[in-house]
């Protein structure tokens, strides 16, 4: 039974949005009338595919990284239980609570009644359902072990959503610490300081050089100031559209690989989701030329994305995966060491997905080190910058002091 969105003023004269299923517009605006509501519009649910083939974006079309993660598990444990696919969307559509996605979901369970497989009922919607996700649920429908499939892709949703959420937890600390520690001495400098320095303005008496640079910082903080920030928040809305254009995006690429901390970051964050990418859709029956190509996509940097591809084109000539990604130079010895050894024995998806756990691993410990050595870094710091604005008032007074004696 097709789904259909509808738009209704209810008997108090408030707006009224939601999705009904009904064997056409006709039956759906009878529905809301014998609820005692006006219907205003009424679409069907699967317009949204249409729309954005037309060049229009709508964001309510796509779904988080959780979102995805408990769809994907609450998928996979209604086909376990041998529910039909229809009814299995039906069911998932109705435990969610936001209508974009109840929309969503009964827009794909109309396509599936109508004759696609499921994958390319989520073809229409690629903002919500990415290439892996498709790739790896054809291939669990072709083999006809589209539960087991999907388990597997409910796993890796919800490690990717936990990875992405442990990163997020950790940057939290250090970015409220550095905000608080500017504020403070930007504080400081702009409104105490002026106010201290005013009792020295009377002696006649050269200031130390300490202090003639804490006061020439305080004016240029006080002048200038204002006009920074300005610049800052400017030059912060120029950087989206400089950053659309693909070269542009490589230049900064390139120099995160060039950066020896940053380098490390991104090598180790995007080695950890290609292994893990590889291995998922290798073990779901994908070819690996094309599961090469997949999974080149989920790569955030756009030089090792094309290095990927490039070994997914020395595959296809013949060449092995482990000297064609080595050549890259952008992964982990290790890792290579690890997929050599699935190549030989047969075993590649096995041996990917270990590489992947021990990439996230070594990532989590990274971020954990950095996150636990930048706290006394920052209290250093600020230490370091009070120490010298007291050093910069207390030695005008020291001489002063001085010359009384």
């Amino acid at each position: 039974m097709p789904a259909f969105e509808y738009v209704s003023v209810d008997a108090d004269g408030r707006k009224q949005k939601g999705v009904l299923e009904a064997d056409s517009a006709r039956q759906v605006r009878q529905q809301l009338r014998d609820k005692g509501w006006l219907p205003v519009s009424v679409e069907p649910a699967a317009r949204e595919h249409k729309q954005e083939k037309s060049g229009l974006s709508f964001q309510r079309s796509g779904m988080s990284a959780y979102e995805l993660a408990l769809i994907t598990r609450q998928l996979a444990t209604l086909i376990q239980a041998g529910i039909p696919v229809e009814e299995t969307l039906r069911a998932v559509s109705r435990q969610t609570e936001r209508p974009a996605l109840q929309s969503l979901m009964l827009a794909v369970r109309a396509r599936v009644i109508e004759g696609y497989t499921l994958a390319q009922a989520m073809s229409e919607f690629p903002k919500a359902f990415p290439d892996l996700y498709r790739a790896t649920v054809s291939a669990g429908e072709k083999s006809g072990h589209l539960d087991l499939v999907l388990n597997q892709l409910a796993d890796y949703t919800e490690s990717r959503y936990d990875t992405q959420k442990k990163i997020q937890g950790a940057m939290i600390y250090p970015i409220v610490l550095t905000v608080l520690a500017t504020l403070i001495v930007v504080g400081l400098l702009t409104y105490v300081v002026p106010d201290i320095v005013k009792v020295f303005d009377n002696t006649r008496q050269q200031l130390p050089l300490l202090t003639r640079g804490l006061i020439g910082a305080s004016d240029f903080l006080k002048t200038v100031g204002p006009y920074a920030l300005v610049l800052l928040i400017v030059i912060s809305f120029m950087a989206r559209p400089w950053l659309r254009k693909e070269h542009n995006r490589y230049r900064v690429h390139a120099l995160q690989l060039r950066i020896p901390l940053i380098k490390r970051l991104v090598r180790g964050a995007n080695a950890s989701r290609f292994a893990s990418t590889l291995s998922i859709l290798t073990r779901s029956g994908v070819p690996l030329v094309e599961a090469l190509r997949i999974a080149a996509e989920v790569s955030s940097n756009l030089l090792i994305r094309d290095s990927i591809r490039l070994a997914a084109v020395k595959v296809t000539e013949g060449g092995s995966l482990n000297r064609a990604l080595e050549e890259s130079g952008y992964f982990p010895p290790m890792m290579m060491q690890m997929i050599a050894s699935g190549e030989q024995s047969g075993e590649l998806d096995e041996m990917l997905s270990r590489a992947a756990t021990m990439q996230e691993k070594e990532l989590g410990n990274l971020i954990t080190t950095l996150v636990g050595l930048f706290e006394p870094f920052m209290l250093l710091l600020m230490a370091g910058v009070v120490l010298l604005i007291v050093l910069a008032i207390m030695l005008p007074i020291l001489s002063m002091n001085n010359l009384v004696g």
